[in-house]
């Protein structure tokens, strides 16, 4: 009888701990934006692409729109490498705290 429950104890946790691991990893956590003004030169940008967008690229000839798309592809990695922050995972969070527990 000890055996059993024993065995039904252990089948139990079994199927609810990685139930509530993989529910935490399905759900994904709301992300929000720290409101930052905007440098100049980067809402210029930002307005060039729109321009780009709203164009009728119908008329434009091969070398004009690979041009434009040059322009695109130039103009993002600005705006991508003008981020001025710093990520950290959520992992990295935790080993750099329990590293900071242990030492």
């Amino acid at each position: 009888m000890k055996k059993f429950v024993l065995t039904f104890l252990l089948v139990i946790a079994i199927s609810i701990i990685p139930n509530t691991i993989m529910a935490s990893e399905i759900v994904p956590k709301p992300v929000t934006p720290v409101p930052t003004e905007i440098p100049a030169e980067i809402q210029v940008m930002l307005k060039r692409l729109e321009e780009i967008k709203g164009m009728d690229k119908s008329d434009l000839k091969r070398s004009e729109r690979k041009e434009l798309r040059e322009e695109v592809r130039t103009i993002k990695k600005k705006v991508k490498a003008s981020g001025n922050g710093i990520y950290i995972s959520s992992g990295a969070i935790i080993i750099i705290l329990l590293l900071i527990i242990i030492l």
